[in-house]
């Protein structure tokens, strides 16, 4: 009996009906040849794919969500603050689609979709590169435009950028 439940369990673990992502795996060395200098982090959109330029030749790739269809957005940005399980306040288009959301939601709870960290993007948007709590949405086009990692990626990229880390994101 412990068996067959065993197996029912790995089946719906598999399946990620646990809304648990089974897949949320280090990131992949990857060939890449983009003319970037290393240290530069490169979204590409259509790929739902974020790159960390290591040199010339390889980087480190990392499933992402990203914008829906009319929040994306592409350009040259920089980290521009790093913070650890931070407090989410909804920009206003977000309130304004969602207006029973709560005015701030406190980090590290389940409700907050900045996940374990966050890192936000200069530019003048409120655009940010985060964990998330839903990694079922994980290679979609889901956000409001910032891009979203698996919590266990975000947490590698925070140790291995700093502030002032060149972002370029790209819709191709």
């Amino acid at each position: 009996m412990l068996t067959r439940a065993a197996a029912v369990l790995a089946a719906i673990w598999g399946a990620g009906l646990l809304g648990i992502a089974a897949a949320e795996a280090r990131p992949d060395m990857v060939g890449y040849q983009g003319g970037y200098a290393p240290g530069t982090i490169v979204v590409k959109t259509s790929e739902r794919r974020l790159y960390l330029i290591i040199d010339s030749d390889r980087a480190l790739r990392y499933p992402v969500g990203v914008g829906r269809a009319g929040k994306q957005w592409s350009g040259a940005a920089r980290i521009e603050g790093k913070y650890r399980n931070p407090a989410w306040a909804p920009p206003a288009e977000v309130k304004r689609d969602n207006p029973r959301i709560a005015d701030v939601i406190a980090g590290g709870s389940p409700a907050n979709p900045m996940g374990v960290a966050a890192m936000t993007l200069s530019g003048g948007g409120q655009y940010a590169i985060h964990g998330t709590n839903r990694p079922g949405s994980i290679g979609r086009f889901v956000s409001y435009g910032c891009i979203r990692m698996y919590n266990d990626d975000i947490d590698d990229l925070y140790r291995r950028v700093s502030v002032g880390t060149p972002v370029v994101v790209t819709q191709r």
